[in-house]
């Protein structure tokens, strides 16, 4: 009887370690995919230096393969983006963080969101400043409170609270931004003419578990006044992630991206459209001579297609369009999938694909 149960136990050991050894092979090969971008708007060669070009797709590579290692480590989405939008962040050719556009007086006011797909846990800022990576302080908020958004001095004093690297406010500040709201006051220029090259930095990402995430980082607009906040650290509108449907960062004209709820307007039409198409592949399978199935569709073996996840969010920014409002998103899905939709010129962007795919863009007629 007790070599019975000792070669019981053992075997049970034995298919035990042989199902551990499986899961960490399949999480090797795991697919994950990530996109990031860092502003859309008027982006054509004739408006950018070849200098520019150079330092932009360079900064975007360096966020690009942050991300893409953290992920294909097998570490989180949450952890991937986060780490690549502090890239951005630090990079002054964008508005966020370092480089952060100024107020109509002269100061910053730095809005960040972050959500988990996992769990649709959220945090968010707004108006703040004080904080060298405002990402931190919103991926704070929504590890640390109980709320999901902060803002202004209140916000700045969570991130003191909570021991977030601090920055005086020169910090932010470059040459270029100065005088882009000297020119501003100064009527040398109009603010839409200043911000139809929205520098706002974002990542998705799908880790290898299946799990989704996003994030958005901006200083705003260029002038704005009386404490305007934008999209960005808006959960449903500038940010949203779902597991059981996608991740969107958005980047543009922020009032009209809030008007639509154009991220989580995305995310809910992939996750109805999706027992949809399967029931409409059900309907091809070949049934028997008593009228069943000869085969079951499962959801976990099913996916929607690059072409449908793209016409969704090709529809929403259409739709976007019509309203007045100009910009673009990107996206990744739970399928593995990762791209981006935009109405205007060109799209500071990348992706990278646990399948090979890695590409950095500028314009728009790149891929």
């Amino acid at each position: 009887m007790f070599k019975a149960i000792f070669a019981a136990v053992a075997a049970v050991s034995v298919g035990s370690a042989a199902l551990a050894q499986s899961d960490e092979s399949d999480l090797e090969d795991a697919r994950w995919s990530i996109a990031i971008h860092g502003g859309a708007g008027t982006i054509n060669r004739d408006k950018i230096t070849t200098e520019q070009d150079k330092n932009i797709r360079a900064a975007l590579g360096i966020a690009l393969e942050t991300g893409s290692q953290i992920l294909k480590e097998g570490g989180s989405a949450i952890d991937a983006i986060t780490a690549t939008i502090m890239i951005l962040e630090n990079d002054p050719n964008f508005n966020a963080g370092k480089g952060a556009v100024l107020t109509w007086d002269k100061t910053n006011e730095l809005d960040s969101s972050i959500m988990d797909g996992s769990d649709l846990s959220a945090g968010a800022v707004a108006g703040i400043n004080g904080t060298k990576n405002p990402i931190l302080l919103a991926r704070a908020v929504k590890d640390h409170s109980p709320h999901v958004m902060l803002s202004g001095a209140g916000a700045n004093q969570f991130s003191r609270e909570h021991g977030l690297e601090q920055v005086t406010p020169d910090y932010y500040t470059t040459p270029y931004r100065l005088k882009q709201i000297e020119d501003v006051l100064a009527k040398k220029v109009s603010i839409a003419d200043v911000d139809y090259k929205f520098g706002t930095v974002g990542a998705v990402a799908m880790d290898k578990d299946g799990h989704m995430a996003a994030g958005t980082s901006t200083g705003g607009m260029t002038g704005k006044r009386w404490g305007r906040i934008g999209d960005s650290p808006i959960i449903g509108a500038g940010t949203y992630a779902d597991d059981r449907s996608c991740a969107i960062s958005a980047t543009g004209s922020g009032e009209y991206f809030i008007r639509l709820g154009v991220a989580h307007e995305i995310c809910a039409r992939i996750r109805m459209r999706w027992p949809i198409a399967i029931a409409e592949a059900q309907l091809a399978v070949p049934k028997d001579e008593a009228g069943n199935y000869t085969y079951a569709i499962h959801a976990s073996e099913f996916q929607l297609s690059d072409e449908e996840i793209q016409q969704i969010a090709d529809d929403v920014i259409a739709e976007l369009g019509e309203l007045g409002g100009d910009g673009g998103i990107i996206y990744a899905t739970p399928w593995g999938q990762a791209g981006y939709s935009f109405n205007t010129a060109g799209m500071y962007r990348g992706r990278a694909t646990s399948e090979g795919e890695r590409s950095v863009s500028i314009y728009g007629d790149e891929e």
